[in-house]
Protein backbone atom coordinates (compact mmCIF):
# COMPACT_ATOMS: atom_id res chain seq x y z
CA UNK A 1 0.00 0.00 0.00
CA UNK A 2 1.05 3.60 -1.30
CA UNK A 3 -0.28 6.84 0.72
CA UNK A 4 0.92 10.45 -0.29
CA UNK A 5 -0.23 13.10 1.44
CA UNK A 6 -1.59 16.03 -0.36
CA UNK A 7 -0.37 19.12 1.56
CA UNK A 8 -2.82 21.96 1.87
CA UNK A 9 -2.62 25.78 3.05
CA UNK A 10 -2.31 26.47 7.24
CA UNK A 11 -0.28 22.82 7.73
CA UNK A 12 -3.72 21.07 6.56
CA UNK A 13 -3.21 17.92 4.91
CA UNK A 14 -4.90 14.96 3.36
CA UNK A 15 -4.04 10.75 2.57
CA UNK A 16 -4.51 9.07 -0.76
CA UNK A 17 -4.48 5.44 0.22
CA UNK A 18 -3.39 3.63 -2.92
CA UNK A 19 -3.03 0.11 -4.29
CA UNK A 20 -5.03 -3.01 -4.20
CA UNK A 21 -7.69 -3.49 -1.27
CA UNK A 22 -7.26 0.16 -0.37
CA UNK A 23 -10.83 0.56 0.58
CA UNK A 24 -9.88 -1.81 3.74
CA UNK A 25 -8.19 0.89 5.71
CA UNK A 26 -11.13 3.61 5.38
CA UNK A 27 -11.98 2.37 9.25
CA UNK A 28 -8.86 3.36 10.47
CA UNK A 29 -8.29 6.70 7.83
CA UNK A 30 -11.87 8.23 8.29
CA UNK A 31 -12.83 9.70 11.75
CA UNK A 32 -16.15 8.06 13.38
CA UNK A 33 -19.37 9.98 12.26
CA UNK A 34 -23.23 8.85 12.81
CA UNK A 35 -23.89 9.32 9.13
CA UNK A 36 -22.64 8.36 5.92
CA UNK A 37 -24.06 9.29 2.67
CA UNK A 38 -22.77 7.51 0.15
CA UNK A 39 -23.05 8.66 -3.58
CA UNK A 40 -22.81 6.37 -6.32
CA UNK A 41 -24.04 5.22 -9.34
CA UNK A 42 -25.73 2.29 -11.05
CA UNK A 43 -23.11 -0.84 -11.84
CA UNK A 44 -20.07 0.30 -9.53
CA UNK A 45 -20.61 -2.44 -7.55
CA UNK A 46 -18.37 -1.38 -4.74
CA UNK A 47 -19.47 -1.38 -1.02
CA UNK A 48 -17.47 -0.17 2.21
CA UNK A 49 -17.05 -0.11 5.28
CA UNK A 50 -17.48 2.94 7.83
CA UNK A 51 -18.61 4.10 11.39
CA UNK A 52 -22.00 5.02 11.65
CA UNK A 53 -25.34 4.56 9.27
CA UNK A 54 -25.29 4.47 5.16
CA UNK A 55 -28.32 5.58 2.76
CA UNK A 56 -27.05 5.13 -0.41
CA UNK A 57 -27.87 8.22 -3.26
CA UNK A 58 -27.82 6.81 -6.56
CA UNK A 59 -27.25 9.41 -9.82
CA UNK A 60 -27.49 9.09 -13.41
CA UNK A 61 -25.10 7.45 -15.39
CA UNK A 62 -22.03 9.48 -17.64
CA UNK A 63 -21.78 13.30 -17.83
CA UNK A 64 -25.72 13.52 -18.06
CA UNK A 65 -25.28 13.37 -14.03
CA UNK A 66 -23.47 16.53 -14.26
CA UNK A 67 -26.15 19.18 -14.04
CA UNK A 68 -27.55 21.42 -11.03
CA UNK A 69 -30.58 19.85 -11.04
CA UNK A 70 -28.35 16.28 -9.73
CA UNK A 71 -26.90 18.69 -7.22
CA UNK A 72 -30.76 19.88 -6.23
CA UNK A 73 -31.89 16.07 -5.51
CA UNK A 74 -28.49 15.09 -3.53
CA UNK A 75 -29.36 17.98 -0.93
CA UNK A 76 -32.82 17.50 -0.82
CA UNK A 77 -32.13 14.03 -0.02
CA UNK A 78 -29.62 15.12 2.01
CA UNK A 79 -31.45 17.36 4.07
CA UNK A 80 -34.68 14.76 4.35
CA UNK A 81 -32.51 12.32 5.60
CA UNK A 82 -31.03 14.43 8.67
CA UNK A 83 -27.37 14.43 7.42
CA UNK A 84 -25.41 17.27 9.63
CA UNK A 85 -22.27 19.02 9.01
CA UNK A 86 -20.80 16.38 11.24
CA UNK A 87 -21.25 13.76 9.04
CA UNK A 88 -20.33 12.80 6.23
CA UNK A 89 -20.67 12.46 2.18
CA UNK A 90 -18.53 9.27 0.69
CA UNK A 91 -18.46 9.57 -3.46
CA UNK A 92 -17.86 5.62 -5.01
CA UNK A 93 -17.37 5.79 -8.50
CA UNK A 94 -15.17 7.73 -10.96
CA UNK A 95 -14.78 11.22 -12.14
CA UNK A 96 -18.44 11.80 -12.74
CA UNK A 97 -19.24 10.46 -9.29
CA UNK A 98 -16.22 12.78 -7.64
CA UNK A 99 -17.54 15.70 -9.29
CA UNK A 100 -21.25 15.34 -8.34
CA UNK A 101 -20.38 14.31 -5.27
CA UNK A 102 -17.85 16.83 -4.06
CA UNK A 103 -20.40 19.59 -4.92
CA UNK A 104 -23.08 18.52 -3.42
CA UNK A 105 -20.81 18.24 -0.30
CA UNK A 106 -19.21 21.69 -0.59
CA UNK A 107 -23.01 23.28 -1.27
CA UNK A 108 -25.37 21.83 1.20
CA UNK A 109 -24.95 23.13 4.65
CA UNK A 110 -22.36 25.09 3.09
CA UNK A 111 -20.20 22.24 3.57
CA UNK A 112 -20.19 18.77 5.14
CA UNK A 113 -16.56 16.42 4.85
CA UNK A 114 -16.11 14.32 1.24
CA UNK A 115 -13.68 11.40 1.26
CA UNK A 116 -13.78 9.79 -2.30
CA UNK A 117 -13.71 6.14 -3.39
CA UNK A 118 -11.94 6.70 -6.71
CA UNK A 119 -12.92 3.39 -9.24
CA UNK A 120 -11.69 4.31 -11.93
CA UNK A 121 -7.94 4.78 -13.50
CA UNK A 122 -8.98 8.60 -14.41
CA UNK A 123 -10.34 9.30 -10.87
CA UNK A 124 -7.74 8.00 -8.95
CA UNK A 125 -4.95 10.47 -11.21
CA UNK A 126 -7.16 13.12 -11.70
CA UNK A 127 -10.30 13.27 -10.71
CA UNK A 128 -10.56 12.57 -7.17
CA UNK A 129 -7.48 14.76 -6.36
CA UNK A 130 -7.24 18.40 -5.40
CA UNK A 131 -10.17 19.17 -3.97
CA UNK A 132 -12.00 20.50 -7.85
CA UNK A 133 -15.99 19.83 -8.01
CA UNK A 134 -18.65 21.14 -9.97
CA UNK A 135 -21.23 20.42 -12.73
CA UNK A 136 -21.54 21.42 -16.52
CA UNK A 137 -23.77 23.71 -18.14
CA UNK A 138 -24.79 23.71 -21.97
CA UNK A 139 -22.38 26.05 -22.62
CA UNK A 140 -19.31 24.02 -21.29
CA UNK A 141 -18.13 21.56 -18.97
CA UNK A 142 -17.43 22.37 -15.41
CA UNK A 143 -18.39 25.87 -15.94
CA UNK A 144 -20.16 25.64 -12.04
CA UNK A 145 -18.58 24.31 -9.12
CA UNK A 146 -16.36 24.78 -6.21
CA UNK A 147 -13.42 23.58 -4.20
CA UNK A 148 -13.78 21.60 -1.57
CA UNK A 149 -10.98 19.28 -0.50
CA UNK A 150 -11.77 15.83 0.53
CA UNK A 151 -10.89 13.91 4.23
CA UNK A 152 -9.36 11.44 2.08
CA UNK A 153 -9.11 9.73 -1.11
CA UNK A 154 -9.11 5.74 -1.17
CA UNK A 155 -7.39 4.67 -5.00
CA UNK A 156 -8.52 0.96 -4.75
CA UNK A 157 -6.44 -0.80 -7.82
CA UNK A 158 -8.49 -3.92 -7.63
CA UNK A 159 -11.01 -2.05 -8.91
CA UNK A 160 -9.41 -1.14 -12.13
CA UNK A 161 -8.94 -4.86 -13.35
CA UNK A 162 -13.03 -5.13 -14.32
CA UNK A 163 -12.93 -2.08 -16.31
CA UNK A 164 -13.47 -2.22 -19.83
CA UNK A 165 -10.63 -0.69 -21.96
CA UNK A 166 -12.93 1.95 -23.06
CA UNK A 167 -12.89 3.45 -19.19
CA UNK A 168 -8.72 2.56 -19.00
CA UNK A 169 -8.09 4.67 -21.99
CA UNK A 170 -10.11 8.01 -20.22
CA UNK A 171 -7.10 7.45 -17.45
CA UNK A 172 -4.31 6.84 -19.65
CA UNK A 173 -5.11 10.26 -21.74
CA UNK A 174 -4.54 11.78 -18.52
CA UNK A 175 -1.14 9.64 -17.46
CA UNK A 176 0.34 11.14 -21.01
CA UNK A 177 -0.49 14.67 -19.56
CA UNK A 178 1.47 13.96 -16.68
CA UNK A 179 4.70 12.93 -18.30
CA UNK A 180 5.10 16.52 -20.07
CA UNK A 181 4.48 18.26 -15.62
CA UNK A 182 7.56 16.28 -14.57
CA UNK A 183 6.73 12.24 -14.83
CA UNK A 184 8.92 11.48 -17.82
CA UNK A 185 9.63 8.12 -15.98
CA UNK A 186 5.86 6.96 -15.23
CA UNK A 187 5.52 4.43 -18.45
CA UNK A 188 8.76 2.81 -16.95
CA UNK A 189 6.13 1.94 -13.10
CA UNK A 190 4.02 -0.58 -12.45
CA UNK A 191 0.13 0.20 -12.77
CA UNK A 192 0.26 1.16 -8.41
CA UNK A 193 3.24 3.10 -8.57
CA UNK A 194 2.02 5.24 -11.75
CA UNK A 195 -1.27 5.79 -9.75
CA UNK A 196 1.01 6.88 -6.94
CA UNK A 197 3.68 9.15 -8.99
CA UNK A 198 0.88 10.95 -10.53
CA UNK A 199 -0.69 11.54 -7.25
CA UNK A 200 2.51 13.11 -6.42
CA UNK A 201 2.63 15.30 -9.19
CA UNK A 202 -1.07 16.67 -8.94
CA UNK A 203 -0.53 17.26 -4.84
CA UNK A 204 2.80 19.12 -5.68
CA UNK A 205 0.61 21.71 -8.23
CA UNK A 206 -2.16 21.55 -5.89
CA UNK A 207 0.13 22.64 -2.59
CA UNK A 208 1.20 25.61 -4.70
CA UNK A 209 -1.82 26.37 -6.08
CA UNK A 210 -4.90 24.86 -4.27
CA UNK A 211 -7.40 27.72 -5.57
CA UNK A 212 -5.98 27.54 -8.93
CA UNK A 213 -4.76 31.23 -9.46
CA UNK A 214 -2.12 30.64 -11.59
CA UNK A 215 0.05 27.29 -11.70
CA UNK A 216 -2.89 24.65 -10.99
CA UNK A 217 -3.61 25.86 -14.53
CA UNK A 218 -0.78 23.29 -15.58
CA UNK A 219 -2.76 20.06 -14.86
CA UNK A 220 -5.19 21.28 -17.82
CA UNK A 221 -2.48 20.84 -20.42
CA UNK A 222 -3.66 19.01 -23.40
CA UNK A 223 -7.69 20.39 -21.37
CA UNK A 224 -8.64 23.26 -23.72
CA UNK A 225 -9.21 21.66 -26.98
CA UNK A 226 -10.27 18.32 -25.08
CA UNK A 227 -13.31 19.98 -23.66
CA UNK A 228 -14.35 21.36 -26.73
CA UNK A 229 -14.65 18.17 -28.63
CA UNK A 230 -16.47 17.51 -25.45
CA UNK A 231 -18.42 20.45 -24.81
CA UNK A 232 -19.82 19.40 -28.76
CA UNK A 233 -20.95 16.12 -27.62
CA UNK A 234 -21.33 14.43 -31.31
CA UNK A 235 -18.02 12.96 -31.99
CA UNK A 236 -17.67 10.64 -29.88
CA UNK A 237 -14.97 10.86 -27.78
CA UNK A 238 -14.18 9.61 -24.47
CA UNK A 239 -12.42 12.56 -22.40
CA UNK A 240 -9.17 10.33 -22.15
CA UNK A 241 -9.06 10.40 -25.93
CA UNK A 242 -10.07 14.19 -26.27
CA UNK A 243 -6.88 14.88 -23.86
CA UNK A 244 -4.47 12.98 -25.71
CA UNK A 245 -5.27 14.65 -28.98
CA UNK A 246 -5.71 17.72 -27.02
CA UNK A 247 -1.91 17.31 -25.97
CA UNK A 248 -1.00 16.51 -29.57
CA UNK A 249 -2.41 19.97 -30.56
CA UNK A 250 -1.23 21.97 -27.82
CA UNK A 251 2.83 20.75 -29.36
CA UNK A 252 1.96 21.48 -32.55
CA UNK A 253 0.81 24.85 -31.73
CA UNK A 254 3.45 25.48 -29.35
CA UNK A 255 6.31 24.58 -32.04
CA UNK A 256 4.31 27.16 -34.84
CA UNK A 257 4.67 29.70 -32.29
CA UNK A 258 8.56 29.12 -31.56
CA UNK A 259 8.49 27.74 -28.12
CA UNK A 260 9.23 24.11 -28.73
CA UNK A 261 11.41 22.27 -31.57
CA UNK A 262 10.24 19.28 -33.69
CA UNK A 263 11.85 16.65 -31.27
CA UNK A 264 9.72 18.03 -28.68
CA UNK A 265 6.37 17.34 -30.86
CA UNK A 266 7.58 13.93 -31.44
CA UNK A 267 8.06 13.05 -28.11
CA UNK A 268 4.50 13.87 -27.49
CA UNK A 269 3.08 12.08 -30.66
CA UNK A 270 4.98 8.90 -29.14
CA UNK A 271 3.58 9.20 -25.43
CA UNK A 272 0.04 9.35 -26.97
CA UNK A 273 1.18 6.65 -29.28
CA UNK A 274 2.61 4.84 -26.35
CA UNK A 275 -0.66 4.71 -24.76
CA UNK A 276 -2.49 3.27 -27.51
CA UNK A 277 -4.47 7.04 -27.84
CA UNK A 278 -5.88 8.94 -30.80
CA UNK A 279 -2.99 11.67 -32.09
CA UNK A 280 -6.15 13.22 -34.27
CA UNK A 281 -9.41 14.86 -34.19
CA UNK A 282 -12.01 12.69 -36.00
CA UNK A 283 -13.07 13.75 -39.34
CA UNK A 284 -16.16 16.05 -39.68
CA UNK A 285 -15.09 17.90 -36.78
CA UNK A 286 -16.36 21.80 -37.31
CA UNK A 287 -13.29 24.85 -36.58
CA UNK A 288 -16.09 27.32 -35.67
CA UNK A 289 -17.84 25.18 -33.29
CA UNK A 290 -14.25 24.38 -31.78
CA UNK A 291 -12.80 28.15 -31.68
CA UNK A 292 -16.00 29.05 -29.96
CA UNK A 293 -16.10 25.98 -27.25
CA UNK A 294 -12.47 27.36 -26.91
CA UNK A 295 -12.69 30.84 -26.33
CA UNK A 296 -15.04 29.56 -23.27
CA UNK A 297 -13.16 27.89 -21.52
CA UNK A 298 -12.29 29.15 -17.86
CA UNK A 299 -8.54 30.05 -18.45
CA UNK A 300 -9.44 32.15 -21.37
CA UNK A 301 -8.92 36.18 -19.83
CA UNK A 302 -7.49 37.86 -22.63
CA UNK A 303 -8.68 36.17 -25.70
CA UNK A 304 -7.59 32.70 -26.41
CA UNK A 305 -5.77 31.41 -23.79
CA UNK A 306 -3.59 27.72 -23.89
CA UNK A 307 -0.97 25.98 -21.62
CA UNK A 308 1.50 25.21 -23.77
CA UNK A 309 5.43 23.53 -23.63
CA UNK A 310 8.02 25.68 -24.05
CA UNK A 311 11.91 26.72 -22.57
CA UNK A 312 10.50 26.71 -19.19
CA UNK A 313 8.08 23.91 -18.84
CA UNK A 314 4.44 23.75 -19.47
CA UNK A 315 2.56 26.82 -18.94
CA UNK A 316 -0.40 29.07 -19.31
CA UNK A 317 -0.50 31.80 -22.48
CA UNK A 318 -2.81 34.18 -23.43
CA UNK A 319 -4.13 36.60 -26.41
CA UNK A 320 -3.17 33.38 -28.76
CA UNK A 321 -3.31 34.05 -32.53
CA UNK A 322 -6.69 32.70 -33.76
CA UNK A 323 -5.44 31.99 -37.27
CA UNK A 324 -2.73 30.24 -36.01
CA UNK A 325 -5.10 27.99 -33.74
CA UNK A 326 -7.03 27.27 -36.96
CA UNK A 327 -4.11 26.73 -38.51
CA UNK A 328 -2.74 23.99 -35.93
CA UNK A 329 -6.45 22.50 -36.12
CA UNK A 330 -5.75 21.32 -39.15
CA UNK A 331 -2.33 20.04 -38.56
CA UNK A 332 -4.27 17.87 -36.13
CA UNK A 333 -7.09 16.24 -38.05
Amino acid sequence: MITVEVPLAGGRSYPVVIGPGAIDAMLTVLEPVSRVAIVTQNGIGVEVETDGEQRIFTIPDGESAKTLSTIGDLCSGFASWGLTRGDLVVGIGGGVVTDVAGFAAASYHRGVPVAHVATTLLAQIDAAIGGKTGVNLPEGKNLVGAFWQPAAVFCDTDTLTTLPDAEMRCGRGEMAKYHFLGGADIRDLNLDEQVARCVEIKARVVAADEREAGQRALLNYGHTLAHAIETTGIYGMRHGEAVAVGLVFAAELAAAMGRIDSDRVAEHRDIVDHYELPPALPSGTDDDELMAAMGRDKKAIDGLTFVLDGPDGVEPVHGVDADLVRKTLDRVR
